[in-house]
C-alpha cells in the first residue's frame, strides 16, 4: 500500500517554490497509483491557474540539437530575470516506464542555474500518459514560480500533435539539409508550428541554414493563406544552439505571436485545450478500468486465441470484450 500524501505540506512546498517539493508533487501527478491519484486530484484542485506564464512546445527532426537549443535558450531567459521550467516528453523504456534520455545530463548548464528546473518525464507508453503528466506537471511548475515553460517531445510520429494541443506557442526546430529538405518534414508539422528555426547555422553551414530558410518560408507561404484572413504566418530563422546566435530573435518570435494572440486569445486557446484534456483524462481513466474489469480478465485470454487463430474477426472480439465490461 502507497503511503499516505499529505497534500497540505506538499502544496505549501510548490507555492514557495521548494525544489524537493515540486518533484514530489511531479512524481505524484505521474503516478498510476489510486491513492495517488486521488491525492493528485486534490493537490491540483488547490492550484490556481496561471494565465500570465509562457508556455512553448519544442519538437524538431533528428539531430537538430534540442537539447543544446534548450539549455541555450533556457540560460539567455534565466539571464533575463524569467524562471524556466523544462519538462522534456521522452520515449519510455517498455519494462520500467521510466525516462531513458537522461535530459539533465545533457543540459548541465541549465541544470546548474538555481532559477531552472528540469523534468524528464516518462511518457508510459501512451499519448494519453504524455497529456495527462505533462499538463498536470506545468500546473504545479507555474504554481512553484515558473513563469515559463518548456515543453521537449521527442519529435516523433504523433507526439508532436500531443504537445502542440498543451502549449500556447509551437516551436519547430529543423536543419538545413542537401537535396530535397522539405521531404523530411511532414505538412501536418508545417501547419503545427507557430514559428520555425534552423538550427546549426553556424560555422561554414551560416549560408546554407539562411537557404533553408528561405526555401522553408516559401514552403509556409503556400500553407498559410495569411494576408487576406489576418492569421498568424509562421516566421523562419536561422539559429545555433551551439553558438548563441539567433537564439534571442527567435524568443521574440515566440513573443511576438503571444501578442498576437492577446490575453482573450490565450485564455480561449487554453480553454479549449483544458476541455480536450478533460477527455483525455476520460479516455486514460477508461482504459484502465476495461484493463481492471474481471469480466474482460476472464475472457481476455480466450479472446486472444480466437483472434490470432482467425476464428473471431477483431470487430466481433472487440465487442465481446465490451459486453464483458459493460456486464461488470
Amino acid at each position: 500500500m502507497a503511503s499516505p500524501v499529505d497534500v497540505g505540506a506538499l502544496l505549501a512546498g510548490v507555492r514557495a517554490g521548494d525544489r524537493a517539493a515540486v518533484s514530489r508533487a511531479i512524481t505524484l501527478v505521474e503516478s498510476a497509483n489510486d491513492d495517488h491519484r486521488a491525492a493528485a486530484r486534490e493537490l491540483l484542485g488547490a492550484l490556481e491557474p496561471s494565465p500570465g506564464s509562457t508556455r512553448v512546445g519544442i519538437s524538431g527532426v533528428p539531430g537538430v540539437g534540442k537539447s543544446t537549443f534548450i539549455e541555450t535558450l533556457g540560460t539567455h531567459l534565466t539571464g533575463l530575470g524569467h524562471r524556466v521550467g523544462v519538462l522534456a516528453v521522452d520515449p519510455s523504456s517498455q519494462r520500467t516506464g521510466g525516462s531513458v534520455l537522461g535530459d539533465k545530463t545533457r543540459m548541465p548548464r541549465l541544470t546548474a542555474d538555481a532559477a531552472a528546473y528540469i523534468r524528464p518525464s516518462p511518457s508510459s507508453g501512451t499519448l494519453g500518459g504524455v497529456a495527462r503528466a505533462t499538463t498536470q506537471a506545468m500546473i504545479v511548475l507555474e504554481n512553484a514560480g515558473y513563469d515559463v515553460v518548456l515543453v521537449e517531445t521527442v519529435g516523433v510520429g504523433q507526439s508532436e500533435t500531443t504537445v502542440a494541443g498543451m502549449v500556447d506557442t509551437f516551436l519547430f526546430l529543423t536543419l538545413a539539409r542537401t537535396g530535397d529538405q522539405l521531404q523530411g518534414i511532414k505538412r501536418g508539422i508545417l501547419e503545427l508550428a507557430d514559428v520555425i528555426a534552423v538550427n546549426k547555422a553556424d560555422g561554414d553551414r551560416v549560408q546554407e541554414a539562411r537557404s533553408a530558410a528561405r526555401e522553408l518560408a516559401g514552403a509556409l507561404r503556400m500553407v498559410h493563406r495569411s494576408e487576406a484572413t489576418g492569421e498568424w504566418t509562421p516566421p523562419v530563422l536561422t539559429c545555433s544552439g551551439l553558438e548563441g546566435t539567433g537564439v534571442p530573435e527567435v524568443w521574440a518570435e515566440v513573443g511576438r505571436h503571444r501578442e498576437h494572440l492577446g490575453a482573450d486569445g490565450i485564455a480561449a486557446q487554453r480553454a479549449e485545450q483544458q476541455l480536450e484534456f478533460t477527455w483525455s483524462i476520460v479516455r486514460d481513466e477508461l482504459a484502465r478500468r476495461l484493463e481492471r474489469s474481471p469480466g474482460v480478465a476472464a475472457i481476455r485470454d480466450e479472446v486472444r486465441t480466437a483472434v490470432l487463430s482467425g476464428e473471431l474477426p477483431a470487430s466481433l472480439a472487440a465487442d465481446r470484450l465490451l459486453a464483458a465490461y459493460d456486464a461488470d
